[in-house]
């Protein structure tokens, strides 16, 4: 701060002597915030975006409360100690989350949604969130007037299915990758923890009828034992497969199905069998205890009117490791969310004007929002028992008003923040002191185990198949006939804020198609060099981008179209500033304001945004490439109109 109040220094970044520190500086509103690397493992982009993705966690935690810079300290440091550290823990776990996710995940390399693609399977959750979830709860005499909104299904990072009720407004894609972001941090998944450098945790024991037996993974140790006491690598285990469980009747009857390590054999006494299988029973893990709800703020509609930061209760009832249920309900109390944004909103405007010297005295009067706005904050009060807010509006309007002693334009600035401080003073009574972790209504505990158990009974035969899936969600092996010298892609709808992309996970425990070796770690290398560098292109206007890299083509298009699919005349993108928001949807939704500036020229249609990124071997002639892509694209938009959600 002593640089920005007594320096006047406007730098946003700067490294220490020898470059041993380098510092990245922000202001939100009246909010410093500071960004330190010591490591070299990021630079400056790096520590921007980690910077604008905290302050949109915050607002998602704290909503209409970050608007005031007093009140949100008071949020971030407590006076009590304890709380202070669980608080700056619980935000800490969430960036390294974001981190990590963002190194392992392609869908949060390119900040959007990854469906899990299984149309039949994803019909039937859907039917069962609508029935069992949302009707389910709407329908219960004890939710205590909480109402179900949305509820979702997520695989490890990748939706699984969604549903909202009637009454529900549609849930931006920023917030629904927020939401994965906070299971994510709740429940980690165990591959991209262990991809994280994390503690291995013990390996999920499947029935001894369905898998090969393998030693287990023992917390801390980098070595599996086998089970007449060999020592075995544990990076030259084979590599697991998913085989369905036989139906009954159909038991396994002899080592034909099995492999048995050391060439021991099999044991002969049925009771030892008996004896195995109860252990693999007790060794496979239960679902994790649930979390406590959490209060959330969410973009909205209510009524047809756009409303940020809308309060949300969320339960993130876990099914299975790696499996979670996803509830979000909104209080009685929504309405008056919705009143404060409104009037926070006039007063936000009012002060804008006040600083650039647009509005004083009698001018201030006459104006159109000023009369709307002092009849919605007349009513607004009037319904008020508080005796502070009466009186700081009643300051208010004795200096806007007055026609013998009206105010200057500093004193209104002063008593126009007042006003402000007072209305998210009420915000944070209403939807923070009385959140559900602190004592506030919330669903009762047997209702989120009724829906926490239909949904298990729903899923009980798929789980296995869909842990599997979700780490060979697309293959390439269904691409390569029609695309030869495609090696890679991603596509994403930056409208829904879905993408579509072969699978490249490479832990040690689950790989995709390129297997575990340094093929998969090069392609993989490979694209997420592709990712931020067209990012830095796009924030400096260029929609198109091809070039060779060694043995590789990496390309990437962004283009428009209509809902017919006609692609739409490409226009010069707005290039911004090194310091800007950048490229993505979590620091500042970059697409939506995209889509929007591009649709001015475009009213009488949808306009909806695509990308591509994708690598090619360079034995593949460019016109053969760009054709390619073309196809590609049109294969993958088609594909993405199935309405799975």
């Amino acid at each position: 701060m002593t640089m920005l109040e007594k320096l006047s220094d406007t730098y946003t970044c700067f490294s220490t002597e020898n470059g041993s520190y380098l510092y990245v500086l922000h202001l939100f509103g009246e909010c410093l915030f500071i960004a330190i690397s010591g490591d070299h493992t990021q630079g400056e982009g790096d520590l921007r975006q980690q910077l604008r993705v905290l302050k949109y966690l915050f607002e998602v935690h704290f909503g209409l409360v970050t608007v005031d810079g007093q009140l949100i300290r008071k949020e971030l440091r407590p006076p009590d100690l304890e709380q202070r550290v669980q608080v700056w823990e619980h935000f800490q776990s969430l960036l390294w989350t974001y981190s990590r996710l963002q190194e392992q995940e392609q869908c949060f390399a390119v900040e959007a949604v990854e469906r899990l693609i299984h149309p039949q399977l994803c019909e039937l959750c859907i039917e069962a969130l609508e029935q069992h979830v949302i009707q389910a709860v709407n329908s219960s005499p004890a939710r205590a007037g909480e109402e179900a909104l949305h509820a979702f299904l997520v695989v490890h990072s990748k939706l699984l299915a969604f549903y909202s009720s009637h009454s529900a407004s549609s849930l931006r894609p920023a917030d629904l990758l927020a939401l994965i972001l906070l299971v994510q941090d709740l429940y980690p998944s165990e591959s991209t923890a262990e991809d994280g450098n994390t503690q291995p945790s013990p390996r999920r024991s499947w029935n001894s009828q369905n898998i090969p037996l393998q030693p287990a993974w023992s917390p801390g140790s980098g070595r599996a034992r086998s089970s007449a006491g060999t020592e075995t690598d544990s990076f030259s285990l084979p590599e697991e497969y998913f085989t369905p469980a036989p139906s009954p009747g159909e038991q396994s009857s002899g080592s034909g199905s099995t492999v048995w390590l050391d060439g021991g054999t099999p044991p002969s006494d049925a009771s030892l069998v008996q004896i195995a299988e109860d252990t693999l029973q007790t060794l496979i893990p239960g679902s994790p205890a649930a979390a406590s709800p959490q209060r959330i703020f969410l973009d909205a509609s209510v009524k047809e009117t756009y409303c940020p930061m809308m309060p949300h209760t969320m339960y993130c009832l876990p099914l299975w490791p790696g499996i979670n249920m996803v509830l979000l309900t909104k209080s009685p109390s929504t309405s008056l969310a919705l009143v404060l944004y409104q009037l926070l909103d006039g007063f936000s405007l009012l002060e804008k004007k006040l600083k650039e010297g647009q509005e004083a005295g009698s001018s201030l009067r006459s104006h159109p929002l000023m009369g709307d706005l002092r009849q919605r904050m007349d009513k607004f009060v009037k319904n008020r028992r508080g005796q502070e807010i009466q009186s700081t509006w009643l300051e208010f309007k004795t200096k806007a008003f007055s026609r013998t002693e009206p105010g200057s334009s500093l004193e209104l600035l002063q008593a126009c923040g007042k006003v402000k401080r007072q209305l998210c003073t009420i915000y944070r009574l209403s939807f923070l002191t009385t959140a559900p972790g602190r004592g506030g209504p919330q669903l009762p505990q047997h209702l989120q185990d009724q829906v926490q158990t239909l949904m298990q009974e729903k899923l009980m035969d798929w789980k296995d198949f869909l842990l599997v899936k979700s780490r060979r969600n697309v293959t390439m092996v269904s691409y390569l006939e029609d695309f030869p010298g495609l090696v890679h892609f991603i596509y994403v709808d930056r409208t829904t804020g879905q993408m579509v992309a072969p699978s490249l996970s490479s832990s040690e425990r689950t790989s995709s198609e390129l297997g575990k070796g340094p093929l998969a770690a090069f392609v993989k290398t490979k694209v997420w060099s592709l990712i931020r560098l067209a990012r830095r292109y796009l924030q400096k206007g260029y929609t198109t981008l091809l070039f060779q890299d060694g043995d590789l083509y990496c390309s990437y298009f962004l283009w428009f179209q209509n809902e017919t699919g006609y692609k739409l005349q490409i226009i010069e993108v707005p290039v911004l500033s090194d310091d800007s928001a950048p490229v993505g949807i979590l620091g500042g939704d970059y697409y939506r304001k995209l889509l929007r500036y591009y649709s001015k020229g475009h009213p009488a249609e949808t306009v909806r945004c695509h990308e591509l990124l994708a690598l090619h071997l360079s034995v593949i002639p460019t016109d053969v490439l760009v054709q390619q892509a073309g196809e590609l694209a049109r294969r993958l938009w088609e594909a993405s109109r199935v309405p799975l959600l």
